[in-house]
């Protein structure tokens, strides 16, 4: 399809236009259009035409592989008895690759734990935060945990291996079993059901075969979304316009504070090559070290801070002076909220993903998924930066409420400019155009 009429479209408010596509622009648009021949024509009936979504923040293979995973937490597993039962009822012979697990279910898990619930197949299960795996005692020994020296390996205080991987994906990956990365197919079409043509794939460092498998799957299109990434090394250039090179990625781990002088140096050196950074910041530790360093070093144009799980109401005003930018993702509060107001203190929770005070302090904000570690519809994500509602009905921040135009909004600025100015659809621009059933005041309502 070379040529296409969206006929009857609602644009910015206003009702009645026609929209001429060709060769992937929007070649014009106006009332009335004439019908080019041998063109398809879409009859919008009144819907609203808007700048396809992106998401600002997933894991594409994370998210792939965990949709082949056993659920070992919420909502699908309560106690240690739905736990076993899950891992008894794995299908196959080999390992086990669980995920979505909180220590709701059965405690802080280590391989001793984890041996009384399954202990005949190797079994690794992913922490919901994705910081932490835990490997059984058979899982343990394959991979080498006894000798290994990775400072992700914890330990015991006779130096044993406890079991539990911190932030060490990369490490533990290359002692599996190759079976290279999943296949994105089903990935592509879901995203492009929720109205979604572009990614910015989150994860850091990504491998060779990683890189390689992103580039083909959107070659082939069976990611046929844009894809920025985060984690491709410093230098790297794509032949294909649609898969572009974002801010480098680093990561604060919530299980230990930065070096501040790596950090720092990590910085500056990624900024002198031209490049900005994107930062993993979820603690109020995390962050302040952070500003420290952007004060020390100075912001580079594009530089983001991702998730802004928690940020201090003091430290807005830096964000602004600093010229930062904030990804979050409020989706957390609908999926996670209700243990949020359990486990964080009191004082802490009106400054868990924030959104209007951002907005308000001109602080550029973007919204994303986290997937697979939080929901993957963006719909859903934009009902909870209006609602804030947790599962159990409970607000959490009410004051952060964004309005629905606002929220939306989170998913149309450009994937190099996160929290910019949203996109339109105009003429000359890319036609990465969702067409919905009804005018947007309604969808909004």
């Amino acid at each position: 399809m070379s040529t296409l009429v969206v006929h009857d479209v609602e644009l910015d408010g206003t009702a009645g236009f026609d929209v001429l596509i060709r060769d992937g622009r929007i070649a014009e648009v106006g009332s009335a259009l004439t019908t080019p021949r041998r063109s398809e024509v879409i009859d919008g009936r009144g819907g609203v035409l808007i700048p396809g979504l992106h998401d600002h923040h997933i894991h594409l293979h994370a998210l792939a592989a965990d949709r082949a995973s056993v659920r070992c937490g919420p909502p699908h597993v309560h106690t240690v008895d739905d736990l076993a039962a899950a891992l008894n009822a794995a299908s196959g012979d080999d390992w086990i690759r669980g995920v979505g697990y909180f220590e709701s279910v059965a405690g802080m898990l280590d391989s001793q734990a984890l041996d009384r619930l399954h202990s005949t197949r190797p079994v690794r299960i992913q922490h919901r935060s994705g910081a932490l795996w835990i490997l059984n005692s058979t899982a343990a020994a394959l991979v080498g945990l006894d000798t290994a020296d990775h400072p992700g390996v914890e330990r015991d205080d006779a130096g044993r291996p406890t079991g539990r991987v911190w932030r060490a994906d990369t490490w533990l990956r290359d002692r599996l079993p190759d079976t290279g990365p999943p296949p994105l197919d089903a990935l592509g079409t879901e995203l492009a059901g929720y109205g979604i043509t572009g990614l910015t794939d989150a994860t850091p460092d990504l491998s060779p075969s990683s890189l390689t498998a992103l580039i083909d799957a959107h070659t082939s299109g069976a990611v046929p979304q844009r894809l920025h990434l985060l984690g491709a090394p410093n230098g790297f250039t794509s032949a294909d316009p649609a898969v572009t090179v974002g801010p480098y990625k680093i990561v604060l781990a919530d299980s230990g504070l930065p070096d501040l002088d790596v950090l720092t140096e990590t910085i500056r050196s990624t900024h002198a090559a031209g490049r900005a950074v994107a930062v993993h910041c979820v603690s109020r530790e995390a962050f302040a070290i952070l500003l420290a360093v952007f004060t020390e070093v100075g912001a580079h144009p594009g530089d983001r801070i991702e998730h802004g799980a928690l940020v201090p109401a003091e430290s807005i005003t830096d964000l602004h002076r600093l010229g930062l930018r904030v990804v979050t993702q409020p989706g957390f509060l609908a999926d996670r909220g209700d243990s949020y107001l359990q486990e964080v203190d009191p004082r802490d929770v009106g400054d868990l993903y924030r959104c209007r005070s951002l907005l308000d302090s001109v602080v550029p904000l973007a919204l994303s998924s986290d997937a697979p570690y939080g929901p993957l519809d963006p719909w859903q994500i934009v009902e909870a930066a209006v609602t804030r509602t947790a599962a159990s009905g409970a607000v959490v921040g009410a004051s952060e409420r964004l309005d629905p135009a606002e929220a939306i909004a989170g998913f149309l600025s450009a994937a190099d400019d996160p929290g910019g100015r949203s996109r339109t659809v105009a003429p000359g621009g890319r036609a990465d155009v969702v067409l919905l059933d009804r005018p947007l005041a309604d969808a909004l309502a």
